[in-house]
């Protein structure tokens, strides 16, 4: 039986904030590529700490930092300045093995384009992440994300043979399997309609309030936003603003507001 929407928990993250069990934690992160009159500071010192069991989204004009902050916060890539921790485990010093060990056994990603490998079936890609990690597959664990993601019985088709939105649920159920401290997700709901973007993000927010997962979402879309506790503002590389609780009309409004130049060679 997939999972029910739930009840939302606009003041999770003020309920938690003394808590000292922070999934995701960056100090004075700072990420420059290149040196002197030529560089360009992609994040600018960013100072935030994100709850467990919250669901995050961040978004910013093109060129503010979006993709370097969720680059820099899942281990992808590293910060010049500052430290990341992820569910307490210091990572900034790690080197590239440990740093991949950590990512398989202790984060999900979703990405826009779902990543599912074709040749696998939906089950053995769902438990991917736990034979990268070392572990031992559990089917049991894989037959119970798909019947709450919705794709019960699903398990022996192939990626090819399911829609769009069957198969960003297979990435759900995928990023989920390990129980990881932390999921992020780059755009989930980019190329999907609006019907079954909705379906997808109401599976995340689900997951956070059911399974008590951690979820950190960039995106374009203030209605995708709208599901998340908070909403992170980034302008220029950095912090602008933050909305807990909001509506798609406030988080677009607020973006709206945000001055939108061209930060010359900044990826977005």
């Amino acid at each position: 039986m997939a999972l029910g929407r739930g009840k939302r928990r606009a003041a999770r993250v003020e309920a938690v904030e003394g808590d000292p069990g922070w999934a995701v934690e960056l100090r004075g992160v700072r990420r420059q590529y290149g040196r002197g009159g030529s560089a360009v500071h992609a994040l600018r010192g960013i100072d935030l700490k994100l709850p467990r069991g919250s669901f995050t989204a961040v978004m910013g004009p093109s060129g503010s930092g979006k993709s370097t902050f969720l680059q820099c916060a899942a281990g992808l890539d590293r910060p010049t300045d500052g430290s990341v921790r992820l569910g307490g485990t210091e990572i900034t010093g790690m080197s590239e093995n440990k740093l991949t060990e950590l990512r398989r056994a202790r984060l999900g990603f979703v990405f826009q384009a779902f990543n599912l490998l074709p040749s696998l079936t939906v089950e053995q890609n769902v438990l991917l992440p736990m034979r990268l990690a070392g572990r031992r597959p559990d089917r049991r664990r894989a037959e119970e994300l798909l019947g709450q993601v919705g794709l019960a019985g699903k398990g022996k088709r192939r990626p090819g043979e399911l829609s769009g939105g069957q198969q960003q649920r297979v990435a759900i159920a995928r990023a989920l399997v390990t129980r990881p401290d932390v999921v992020f997700a780059d755009e989930p709901t980019g190329a999907l309609d609006t019907r079954t973007a909705g379906e997808v993000l109401a599976l995340l927010r689900s997951a956070v309030d059911g399974m008590g997962a951690t979820v950190v979402m960039v995106t374009h879309d203030p209605a995708a936003a709208a599901y998340a506790d908070q909403v992170l503002f980034l302008a220029d590389g950095s912090l602008a603003d933050a909305l807990r609780g909001a509506s798609a009309a406030q988080i677009g409004a607020r973006m709206t507001s945000l001055t939108a130049p061209v930060y010359a060679g900044v990826a977005a």
